[in-house]
């Protein structure tokens, strides 16, 4: 399984004030860590210096090198903002980054296939695989040794155990509205 090149470390959620100020969320271990990263790039390559300023409820407030008034920082709202792999520190034994668990194939120590890992979500109830099944509906999987024992990149796996009647309950959640 290849791994990502670049690694998703923030998104841009919205403007801050009148002089170009954006919030900015954070989603690496280290929150504030965002901003010693270098250089930040959008999906597109362009390049984003940062500056973390204050704090705001869920977000830091951000200043943007070239951004100065507040329809520029509006028009940011919901950039992905990544850094180069190689500019993070390598993940730990047990530790993955989000962008390495998606792809992966999710399965029961006995070979089982249950779906593919589409995300790694994290609702500050801790992480939650999201897995998707050759049909039917995505479920959820919390990221935890009783859920999910294993993990191995190479062969592209996470080893899932999932509860007697876990998918039952998917299968029961009404259809999403248009």
């Amino acid at each position: 399984m290849p791994q990502a090149e670049k690694i998703l470390v923030g998104v841009i959620v919205g403007a801050h004030g009148i002089k170009g100020q954006v919030r900015l969320r954070s989603l690496t271990e280290q929150p504030e860590a965002i901003g010693k990263y270098k250089p930040l790039t959008d999906a597109a390559g362009r390049e984003f210096a940062i500056k973390l300023v204050g704090v705001a409820r869920d977000a830091f407030i951000a200043t943007i090198k070239g951004v100065t008034d507040r329809t520029t920082a509006e028009s940011l709202q919901g950039v992905e903002l990544f850094v180069a792999r190689d500019a993070l520190p390598k993940p730990k034994r047990n530790e993955y980054y989000a962008a390495d668990l998606v792809g992966l194939t999710a399965q029961d120590d006995s070979g089982k296939i249950y779906g593919t890992v589409q995300a790694l979500h994290d609702y500050r109830g801790g992480p939650l695989l999201e897995i998707a099944p050759a049909s039917g509906k995505n479920f959820m999987l919390p990221f935890r040794d009783a859920f999910v024992p294993d993990v191995d990149i190479v062969a592209g796996t996470v080893q899932v155990i999932i509860p007697e009647g876990w998918l039952d309950t998917v299968a029961k959640t009404k259809p999403e509205r248009a």
